[in-house]
């Protein structure tokens, strides 16, 4: 592709970065969607926590059906990883490249996401009990779907028992699972697993097999099975463009904004999972709305661009 001077990029084509891509698009602005193809929404069985879908969707067909919607409006879409991202202090204008490209623009929106640390497992495992919803990473997601079934957590710190406690709402069976080594518990958060019913198994651990609707883990002190294991082991933040650009960071690793998803560096822009917050779909729909918006607004408050008379612009249209 040419490079083109753009009014906005959008980096991730997830749920955030599509929502932006049609209200910038229905905003007539030019803009392009660089994606890599890897959002954590890709990776939902189904979710029954979006809002128009009583019956549920998959993460696929909703990411598709908003692709489709951006494009209708005239967005375009690149499957890319965009792997630099420069600004030129005397134009302010943003430069990102990838593997057969580069694009210039006015402004940025970074919705690069976060990627999840998987548990010990082997990959096409992993893939198939996901697929099958044996491995789960949202129980604010999906917690509704393991209501009074067996449930494995695993995970060791804090971020594990706030997990297992959350989970402890939906069934009376949760096991919190250490990953790696024996549990490593503060006393007030053993004292909470205990009043919760939850039980302890020290580590390592590791997912070996998934016989009928079940899945197994390998523990220290042997075999468990459960209908569904949730991992509780943090993730990975994809910061590493709005860094290249000297953006900001919060103490949580993720890219900082204002309520309008402004991040430090003037013209670049963020939202969804990459900023600090509830990372849902829905949450994610937000931010990619409020962000296109303030987008909008900032580029018409340097340049208004007041529409044409329907004569001026049919005969742009015909080249007469």
């Amino acid at each position: 592709m040419e490079e083109q001077n753009l009014d906005c990029l959008i980096v991730g084509g997830g749920p955030a970065g599509l929502t932006a891509a049609i209200y910038l698009a229905r905003f007539h602005l030019d803009i392009l969607v660089v994606d890599a193809g890897k959002s954590r929404a890709s990776w939902i069985p189904c979710t029954r926590n979006v809002a128009g879908f009583p019956d549920g969707i998959g993460g696929t067909e909703l990411l598709q059906r908003m692709r489709d919607q951006a494009c209708r409006y005239g967005a375009k879409i690149e499957t890319e990883f965009v792997s630099k991202l420069e600004r030129d202090p005397r134009t302010a204008l943003f430069t990102a490249a990838w593997g057969s490209g580069e694009a210039t623009a006015r402004t940025v929106l970074l919705a690069t996401g976060v990627t999840n640390r998987r548990p010990p497992m082997d990959e096409e495992l992993h893939d198939e009990a996901l697929a099958r919803g044996l491995v789960r990473y949202c129980p604010i997601c999906d917690g509704y779907e393991v209501t009074d079934k067996k449930v494995g957590v695993i995970g060791s710190d804090s971020r594990g028992v706030a997990e297992a406690l959350f989970l402890r709402a939906y069934t009376a069976d949760v096991t919190l699972i250490a990953p790696d080594k024996a549990m490593r518990l503060k006393p007030a958060d053993q004292e909470k697993l205990k009043e919760a019913g939850i039980q302890c198994v020290d580590g390592p651990a590791q997912a070996v097999a998934i016989p009928g609707g079940c899945i197994v883990v390998d523990t220290a002190d042997g075999h468990h099975t459960f209908d569904s294991i949730y991992p509780a082991l943090g993730s990975d933040t994809h910061t590493q463009l709005a860094e290249m650009v000297g953006a900001d960071l919060s103490n949580d690793a993720c890219i900082k904004v204002d309520t309008h998803q402004r991040t430090s560096v003037a013209g670049l822009y963020a939202a969804g999972d990459v900023v600090i917050g509830l990372d849902q779909i829905s949450h994610s729909m937000g931010e990619g709305g409020v962000a296109a918006t303030t987008i909008r607004n900032d580029l018409y408050a340097k340049e208004p661009r007041w529409r044409e008379p329907l004569g001026i612009i049919a005969e742009a249209e015909t080249g007469s």
